[in-house]
């Protein structure tokens, strides 16, 4: 009877453990992977808010009793903390400036940002591909646009040429933008994108340099008769005759296009040699062009694998892993389990003692519990002790 008693103020302590009036019961359905018991690791690498429930530092007001927060330039210094708080400098994107100017905010002007050495890797990279993707897109423009004296040729004799190629300088174009709102932005996401697109790029890139070269390097002139005789049509045959000035294939009589200055008694020559010399030419320079930037291309992407993810010295994203949070279940259950060793120690009073003790200093109350007293009771000479979770309610 004794017992039974004694279990009752257990009972109701146990019911303060669990919010919304919520049973045992229901905390021992929870399964064991929603529950977070790492309780020995302590994460000396992040912010003092995250792990204190402290006041906070106010900004421009040094406090000796609060330790210096995280983040910015000073993070892999040894000794210091690698999370910052919300004021901190290189704060991906979220404080300062684009290119780290003065700005005011809370009455008090922030101190200058600084690029670390990674930011002007990419910076620099980044500079090149734009450049190169907006001299190659505006060539491939101008070209569709006829601006060119020789444009239309190249519009009908290397059509698939030119689209493969107007299609990698977009989309150099477009990454290069991305890249540059992740490095002015300090968003390790678009830079995430921005690599990944790297790639994609590259392999727009040595396409039309290796259909260009394969196109030239074998039987081209083969493939110049069949392309005139097959592919080109009349249409094709009448624009590159204008362009060229010169009348059918071989003489006005072979696969002649008939217009104003072409037609039987013409004497304008045939259009077969300097058709010839001119996709020579033509072909020559474009896989030249595409092949000299694999190099410049290769050295962005590598820039982009390795400085993408330290565009600033903040370590993760500033937040404390998911593995180590403690919830309000996993509180429980450690607990529990510290009142149970202790009370197997030193007896139900001791452990009595030491668990209101270590909910005041571990300040408890603040996160939602309340202050109660961890009393088992022993069962068949003390041997054995029962857990918190397998009390009987007593009504």
């Amino acid at each position: 009877m004794a017992s039974r008693q004694s279990s009752a103020p257990l009972a109701r302590d146990n019911d303060d453990c669990f919010p919304n009036n919520e049973s045992p019961g229901a905390e021992i359905a929870i399964l064991p992977k929603d529950v977070s018991l790492s309780v020995n690791y302590l994460p000396t690498k992040f912010s003092t808010g995250l792990l204190s429930p402290a006041p906070r530092r106010r900004r421009g007001k040094a406090d000796p009793q609060l330790p210096k927060r995280g983040g910015g330039r000073e993070a892999f210094k040894s000794g210091e903390a690698r999370m910052p708080e919300e004021g901190d400098e290189d704060y991906d994107g979220i404080t300062g400036g684009w290119f780290g100017g003065k700005g005011k905010e809370g009455g008090h002007t922030r101190p200058r940002m600084r690029w670390n050495k990674f930011k002007w890797a990419l910076f620099t990279a980044n500079i090149c591909l734009s450049i190169y993707a907006l001299t190659g897109l505006i060539f491939c423009l101008l070209t569709w646009f006829d601006v060119f004296e020789h444009a239309d040729i190249v519009r009908v004799g290397n059509r698939t040429e030119l689209i493969l190629s107007t299609v990698a300088t977009t989309l150099a174009a477009v990454t290069s933008v991305i890249g540059w709102a992740g490095i002015l932005m300090n968003n390790r996401s678009f830079l995430a994108v921005y690599t990944f697109l790297l790639w994609i790029c590259f392999a727009f890139l040595v396409t039309p340099g290796y259909i260009t070269y394969k196109q030239r390097t074998f039987n081209l002139e083969g493939k110049i008769n069949s392309q005139w005789s097959r592919a080109l049509g009349a249409e094709g045959r009448l624009r590159i005759q204008n362009r060229l000035h010169c009348c059918g294939y071989f003489s006005p009589f072979v696969e002649a296009t008939v217009s104003q200055t072409c037609y039987a008694r013409s004497v304008l020559p045939g259009c077969k040699a300097a058709y010839l010399s001119f996709e020579k030419h033509v072909l020559e320079i474009w896989y030249t062009i595409a092949f000299s930037l694999v190099p410049l291309q290769i050295a962005i992407m590598v820039t982009g694998l390795l400085c993408s993810n330290h565009i600033t010295y903040r370590f993760g994203k500033g937040m404390m892993p998911k593995a180590y949070r403690l919830s309000m279940n996993s509180m429980a259950v450690i607990m529990d389990n510290y009142a149970n060793q202790l009370a197997e120690q030193y007896g139900s009073d001791v452990a009595s003692d030491i668990i209101t003790r270590s909910r005041s200093n571990l300040q408890l109350g603040s996160l939602g519990y309340n202050s109660v007293s961890a009393t088992t009771t022993s069962t068949g000479g003390g041997g054995r002790h029962d857990s918190f979770a397998s009390r009987p309610e007593v009504m």
